[in-house]
């Protein structure tokens, strides 16, 4: 694991809207705004961006943990602007405060954590599980 970020540092993932974002289970919208799902999906993705940028070759990221205070709408065509800031790097461990915006409104705040473990570790954790 490259160690390259510190405390304090931010990456920016900025997201369009669109209509496979907005909140619809099993075929059936039930609001036309941004799902609380799919925002979890891109706040994991902003903190995976430090990542992205610290994995040596052999080593892989997996999420291990989320949160998600969704305080208003985002509708389809906005841009969102995802924030992710490195609160703590523990050992091996990322956790970072996301807050995404859209323009100067809030939309979530929220937390995520990622590790970076070695690719074969990570084969032989998801082969015991699976293998029971």
């Amino acid at each position: 694991m490259k160690s390259i970020f510190k405390k304090g540092d931010k990456k920016v993932y900025i997201h369009k809207v669109s209509e496979q974002d907005i909140a619809a289970f099993h075929g059936e919208t039930v609001h036309p705004v941004y799902a609380t799902f799919a925002l979890a999906r891109d706040m994991e993705w902003s903190g995976r961006l430090f990542v992205l940028d610290m994995l040596e070759e052999d080593e892989q990221g997996i999420g291990t943990f989320i949160e998600i205070d969704h305080k208003s709408p985002a509708f389809v065509n906005e841009e969102a602007h995802i924030t992710a800031t490195i609160e703590q790097i523990n050992a091996h461990e990322i956790i970072c405060s996301v807050e995404a915006t859209v323009g100067s409104r809030v939309i979530a705040r929220g937390r995520t954590g990622q590790k970076i473990l070695k690719k074969e570790k990570l084969e032989r954790l998801f082969n015991t599980v699976k293998n029971g």
